[in-house]
């Protein structure tokens, strides 16, 4: 898939963003090559955003969209288990990165990315509200919608709207997405790597218990 100049034009225009128009297209190139656990491990242009011990025996590693419904269903059903049971014990560090699938997604992330700054649990707290008010904000009024939760979480007016004109954290943000789709084959959402190893689509708490349980009894 190829977010076309058209295309990204014509989707802001659509969603109020038209500040953005000016930004560059996100790319998702179809070619990839074999990832490693070492490929996977790295951040590339965004530092990441992570829960857990950094020496954890276990890595899980999300790549998301913030406009996906899965990965809304999944954040809401699967994820709270999986941080109760092994991310605040300790036992798994858990890596959250963005791949937007839409202009509508990478707004959302540079908003993120713009409150948060470096403090990776308010990064998650602010990509769960997204996720759970996902149909207000991707359905409705976007830019008013991301507008409020902006100023909620402390941003001015002017912020918001220079988060959303930062022609630097986007094009970080379409680097790392190509690195994704180029190297880790990464080519939909949710797409979960553990210690390298990945899983593609929703992933209940069993499956991801048989993938860690393993790894930290080795």
């Amino acid at each position: 898939m190829i977010i076309t100049r058209r295309a990204f034009t014509t989707a802001l225009s659509l969603t109020g963003l038209a500040a953005l128009a000016g930004l560059s297209p996100l790319r998702l190139i179809s070619e990839a090559f074999a990832q490693t656990a070492a490929d996977v491990a790295k951040p590339q242009s965004l530092p990441d955003m992570a829960l857990g011990p950094q020496d954890a025996k276990v890595t899980i590693t999300e790549y998301a969209s913030m406009t996906c419904p899965h990965c809304a269903n999944f954040n809401e059903t699967v994820f709270p288990k999986l941080k109760s049971t092994y991310i605040d014990s300790g036992k798994v560090r858990y890596v959250f990165r963005e791949f937007p699938l839409d202009i509508k997604a990478a707004a959302g992330s540079m908003l993120a990315r713009c409150i948060a700054k470096d403090d990776a649990p308010k990064y998650f707290a602010v990509i769960d509200l997204l996720f759970r008010q996902q149909n207000d904000w991707v359905v409705k009024n976007t830019t008013e919608t991301l507008t409020r939760i902006g100023k909620q979480a402390g941003l001015s007016q002017q912020q918001v709207e220079d988060c959303l004109k930062d022609q630097k954290l986007l094009d970080k943000i379409a680097a790392d997405q190509k690195y994704a789709n180029d190297v880790l084959k990464v080519n939909s959402t949710p797409t979960f790597f553990v210690n390298g190893e990945m899983l593609k689509g929703e992933t209940s708490f069993e499956e991801f218990s048989k993938k860690i349980d393993p790894l930290l009894k080795s």
